[in-house]
């Protein structure tokens, strides 16, 4: 499965340590089995104790077992890598493999912050809380997932690309915990450690898959992947909740992380490393195997970049693409970690049951997936740009049908709820290659970075009202959120350029030398 790091045995007694420590937390789970698994004010037994200390001891023994061997060394050598990938190369079953492991990957780290909104209605029932106290969970988890943005690209850079995912795996094995817990405060530490581990595998998986993918097929195969595990996401999370919350309360939905963490473990075997980290290591002839069977190239480079000259866009061209692509992702967040994250809730208030509604949002989620394919076709054979303003146009559509549910009496959610799933995900799945195709390489990482940043800032800002009880109706939400969606829509409009077909060099006149993993 590895063997990047000092040791892999290492990785798997840190894993089996985490995995006994998880499962050492379960007989006080199944004590609550004839009280509705209600735990809150249980005490902790000392095997739940032990059962901690398992998980922090193995989560740090994975990660030392996967820590490269000779740090410094590797990071000098892989200043001085370059990996492409030949424009016109043909898709390989290697290329297919990677995409469906990395959408299997991406399911399973988004359905953590999408349960989010499925367990509120549960833990304000339990723990007898107010919205307002109930809004430090998803405020905790949106802070982790900040954090995460910002620590696990540079987690990448000293573990390798394959690494970061199973060393997130892990983590992911390790919060399940949070379903046991027996007080508010244990739920909101662990909800930040969850955000903290799921905030950075998209970029992650962002950076493998541009660096393994031929250039003519980027951008709809980010886009696909992007797509399908946001969407897959919302999916499995829903649907545990409608299937096993009925029967095993809200902690289930915590407690999935076990198993799904467990199975991105596993899926390192279908992971390649990056080449760029094995030629660093002195791996070559394992390199160019890997290279070979995804048709790309590796060579070293002496050459040190060029210095940075004035642009061939206009300054005011690239301020106004940095604010666009910044203000839909402020819009995107508040869709996504604001309206949506509530909705659950919303719905329950409005006479719905707690499976009613799962079902309900699951519905909207399952006729919403199949439209990730015809996403990825518009961003490639027709316009990048006119396919995120389409999206943009369908969230707004989205935003105005859950008003229309939110004034009119007896009226369904259903098709609103899919709109605006269809229209958001499609947002968040083109976003980020979008912001990536452009910008010129020396500001590209720092502008996808903030844009990245900017797609939870939305979502932090609108938990930490309901912290202090400014609490919106979801009428006051929809028509604050419309009109930043409107602004978003508008200035990608203006500022926004057409990348399809373009070649990401053009951008950079100076130079042709650039690493496609640093995208």
């Amino acid at each position: 499965m590895l063997d990047n790091g000092r040791s892999p045995w290492l990785f798997l007694i840190g894993v089996t340590a985490v995995t006994i420590g998880v499962a050492a937390h379960l007989p006080m789970f199944w004590m609550g089995r004839d009280h509705g698994f209600r735990m809150a004010g249980m005490p902790v037994d000392s095997m739940m104790v032990v059962g901690m200390a398992l998980v922090v001891a193995g989560v740090g023994v994975a990660a030392w077992g996967l820590l490269p061997a000779k740090l410094a060394r590797h990071i000098v050598a892989a200043d001085r890598l370059s990996v492409s990938a030949p424009e016109d190369a043909p898709l390989s079953a290697a290329h297919v493999r990677l995409m469906a492991a990395l959408v299997v990957a991406l399911v399973i780290d988004i359905m953590k912050p999408a349960s989010l909104g499925f367990v509120i209605p549960g833990m304000m029932q339990e723990y007898g809380l107010s919205r307002e106290t109930v809004s430090l969970v998803p405020f905790a988890a949106l802070l982790g997932t900040v954090a995460g943005s910002i620590v696990w690209g540079a987690v990448a850079d000293v573990y390798g690309r394959k690494a970061t995912i199973l060393l997130s795996a892990v983590m992911f094995v390790g919060t399940s915990v949070c379903g046991t817990m027996p007080s508010l405060a244990w739920n909101i530490v662990m909800c930040f450690m969850m955000g903290a581990a799921a905030g950075g595998m998209l970029p992650v998986t962002y950076a493998l898959l541009a660096e393994m993918m031929p250039s003519r097929h980027r951008g709809w195969s980010l886009v696909l992947v992007g797509g399908l595990g946001a969407a897959g996401g919302y999916v499995a999370a829903s649907l545990i909740a409608a299937w096993l919350e009925p029967l095993l309360s809200w902690r289930i939905l915590w407690l999935a992380n076990l198993p799904s963490g467990l199975v991105l473990v596993a899926l390192g075997a279908f992971i390649p490393e990056s080449a760029k980290f094995l030629m660093a290591r002195g791996r070559h002839a394992e390199a160019r195997r890997i290279m070979a069977r995804f048709g790309s190239d590796l060579h070293r480079t002496d050459q040190a970049p060029p210095p940075p000259r004035q642009d061939s866009h206009r300054r005011s061209e690239l301020v106004g693409g940095v604010v666009a692509l910044n203000f839909t992702a402020i819009a995107w967040s508040f869709v996504n970690f604001g309206l949506l994250l509530w909705l659950p809730a919303e719905l329950v208030a409005r006479g719905y049951s707690t499976s009613s509604s799962s079902r309900l949002l699951a519905d909207s989620a399952l006729v919403a997936l199949p439209t990730v394919f015809f996403v990825a076709w518009i961003y490639h054979a027709w316009s990048t740009k006119l396919s995120l303003l389409a999206a943009s146009v369908a969230t707004l559509a989205g935003l105005g049908g859950m008003l229309w549910f939110a004034l009119v009496e007896n009226a369904s959610p259903l098709l609103p709820a899919a709109l605006l799933i269809v229209g958001s995900n499609a947002i968040i799945a083109m976003l980020l290659p979008y912001s990536a195709e452009s910008f010129p390489l020396r500001v590209r990482g720092r502008n996808t970075g903030w844009v990245a940043a900017s797609s939870k800032l939305g979502g932090v800002c609108a938990q930490g009202l309901a912290i202090f009880a400014i609490v919106p109706s979801l009428v006051a939400s929809i028509l604050t959120i419309m009109p930043v969606m409107a602004a978003s829509l508008l200035l990608v409009a203006r500022y926004g350029r057409e990348t399809r077909g373009s070649d990401l060099r053009d951008l950079d006149p100076e130079g042709h030398v650039f690493d496609k993993a640093g995208l």
